[in-house]
């Protein structure tokens, strides 16, 4: 939590940040009911015991226009002002509403779900060329290249002496031809 009083300005900074957050048309100066949800469970005011995400939902309903589906800064810190008693229950309400802003203070939407690289032991080990034996060992270079078709296929050589006289006769049908 962030030590003495948080300024306004700075949980406005918050609110801005949740507002345009997976919106490509938000402007930050309204933020809809999901990314209100959002800003409570990221920034923590949703514990799952005194505040839920219905007490959300039901408090969003109460701070926003009737036939609106957004709500401004000033209806936020209204919405905030009735979830801080609720999440700290025995503190005083100013005192209780300075403790929710230090916990938006300075935070961002965190991207929870998106994958990532996976960087497990046994990844490394199986896409390590180095390690591959047998038939396998043929398919990549030194560098751990794939061959492509050449390393998949065996391709006769057909190069050399032997090889250049193919479909030119043989001894054998010499042989049939003179007898």
């Amino acid at each position: 939590m962030a030590e003495g009083t948080v300024t306004v300005a700075e949980v406005e900074m918050a609110f801005q940040k949740f507002a345009v957050h997976g919106d490509t048309k938000a402007t930050g100066k309204e933020m809809n009911g999901k990314n209100f949800v959002k800003i409570c469970k990221d920034c923590k005011i949703i514990d799952g015991k005194n505040v839920t995400s219905t007490d959300v939902d039901i408090v969003f309903s109460k701070v926003k226009a009737k036939t609106a589906r957004v709500i401004t800064f000033e209806q936020f810190k209204q919405a905030m002002t009735e979830l801080a008693p609720k999440r700290f229950k025995g503190k005083g309400q100013e005192e209780a509403l300075q403790l929710i802003y230090g916990l938006m203070a300075g935070k961002e939407p965190a991207n929870v779900g998106v994958t990532k690289v996976a960087k497990a032991g046994a990844v490394d080990r199986l896409t390590d060329t180095t390690k591959f034996t047998g038939s396998h060992k043929e398919r990549f270079d030194e560098s751990g290249k794939g061959k492509g078709k050449v390393g998949r296929e065996d391709i006769p050589d057909s190069s050399g002496y032997v090889g250049s006289y193919k479909g030119q006769g043989s001894y054998d049908s010499k042989v049939k031809q003179d007898e």
